[in-house]
């Protein structure tokens, strides 16, 4: 019975540790999204936070705002999903060193 509270206690600061290390790349990382041929580029962090939005001047147009915000979202909508697979990944890396049944 103690190896069992031994072993889950070591499984335990495992998870805590890869916890701390994702929230940290998260925070770190940088993806960017583009959309209009890379009229507008979005770059958001981990958290699908906006870090920052390019907009090539041509896209610019006060007659058809409607278009410029229809790539804004676009683009966005593209960073979000490279966030959504780069964090897919390193979950699925670094997983396979935590042996939690069920859960892996």
């Amino acid at each position: 019975m103690m190896k069992d509270l031994g072993n889950l206690q070591k499984m335990l600061k495992q998870a805590k540790e890869m916890q701390d290390h994702l929230q940290k790349e998260m925070a770190d990382l940088r993806l960017e999204g583009t959309s209009g041929g890379g009229m507008v580029t979005v770059t958001l962090d981990g958290q699908k936070n906006m870090i920052n939005i390019r907009l090539d001047p041509e896209v610019v147009n006060r007659d058809d705002v409607e278009m410029l915000q229809d790539l804004i979202v676009a683009a966005f909508n593209d960073a979000a999903a490279k966030v959504d697979e780069h964090m897919s990944q390193q979950l699925s890396r670094l997983g396979g060193g935590l042996k939690i049944p069920g859960l892996f």
